[in-house]
């Protein structure tokens, strides 16, 4: 049942955020967007749900977020608000689960009106909003389990995500000095050496089948490290090729289409050409602290690779890769050992 704010019964303006669901709008801006008479406004009680039906090119259709930090506030009525009712058939903790699937979204997008154009927004309306198909397991039970499954695990990220930061704080130097940036740049190319790889002919059997590690770029998924690879290639295969054996703690960093997949070697080997796998320097580059910026190195690269018609970043072009970097050893060490707990519990509790 969609209420009006006719009573005053809350003057908090929210909005929609993807990432931190309906948000103070004042706080989210840092701007007040809503009239100051809110009056004409929804009234939006915890555990109810709100989407925007007029989304932005670039962004997902059907982003809806339910109510959960406060215990009201007030929408424009530009949105549209419903809830969800707890019946033996429905589970409002499900469907917080099920609004962030590729099924809805994909749902809401095929029955949005394109028509209704107005600088980039696509609009839907309230009727066609609630004729989208949902699906959903028939017994509560099973939804509870799942929608109960999701809510832990986001509580669990949320709280790293606070002990990071927490530890950033009290820990980083950068943090420390009136939250300046304290680290210093430097080229990738000065503190690791950037290594590709190389390929044994195919046609020759006397190259294949030995006891060297071989990584091709489709073996690196999500795992952190790699210990032995899908194929091997001898000796005779490695002489004869411009593959480079790689130590033990070097940084595996996909150059192709697919650019920036990562993983640590746990055991030394070799790689294709689709690398440009990263070898710190002793006492100047930690293992863990340059994997645990995988997103970087990955938006870097699929930057300068954009150029040619074969996207692919050199060798030469990730050594030219400027970083900032602490001043020393010790913190890389201490933010990357940070950063291998909290992707250890991460991956502990997936599992679970």
């Amino acid at each position: 049942m969609v209420r009006k704010n006719t009573n005053l019964e809350s003057t908090l303006p929210l909005t929609i955020s993807a990432q931190y669901g309906l948000v103070d709008q004042i706080t989210y801006f840092n701007n007040r967007v809503a009239s100051h008479d809110v009056s004409n406004y929804y009234l939006v009680l915890n555990g109810e749900f709100a989407y925007n039906k007029s989304t932005s090119d670039g962004f997902p259709f059907g982003a809806v977020k339910r109510l959960d930090l406060y215990e009201k506030g007030v929408l424009s009525t530009l949105y549209i608000v419903f809830s969800i009712k707890n019946t033996e058939s429905t589970n409002s903790d499900f469907f917080t689960v099920f609004f962030d699937t590729d099924r809805w979204h994909k749902g809401v997008s095929e029955r949005a009106a394109e028509g209704a154009r107005n600088h980039g927004l696509l609009n839907i309306s309230a009727d066609d909003f609630f004729d989208i198909d949902l699906y959903l397991p028939r017994q509560e039970t099973e939804q509870k389990q799942i929608g109960a499954y999701f809510k832990q695990l986001d509580t669990l990220i949320t709280l790293h995500q606070r002990t990071c930061n927490f530890f950033l704080l009290e820990h980083c130097t950068y943090c420390k000095i009136n939250f300046m940036l304290a680290w210093e740049q430097r080229k990738l190319g000065e503190i690791a050496d950037i290594v590709g790889g190389g390929t044994p002919s195919t046609g020759t059997p006397e190259y294949w089948d030995g006891d060297i590690d071989w990584y091709a770029p489709a073996e690196i998924a999500d795992q952190i490290y790699v210990k032995s690879s899908q194929k091997k290639i001898t000796e005779q295969g490695y002489d004869n090729s411009s593959a480079k054996i790689l130590p033990i703690g070097t940084v595996l960093f996909t150059s192709r289409a697919g650019i920036g997949k990562t993983a640590i070697l746990a055991r030394k080997g070799c790689t294709n050409q689709g690398f440009q796998s990263i070898v710190p320097h002793k006492d100047e580059l930690d293992s863990y602290f340059i994997f645990s910026r995988t997103e970087e190195l990955k938006r870097y690269g699929e930057l300068v690779g954009a150029g040619s018609t074969f996207v692919e970043v050199s060798g030469k072009q990730m050594a030219a890769m400027i970083l900032m970097m602490p001043s020393t050893m010790r913190e890389q060490q201490t933010i990357g050992a940070f950063f291998k707990q909290l992707d250890n519990l991460i991956t502990l509790h997936q599992r679970e």
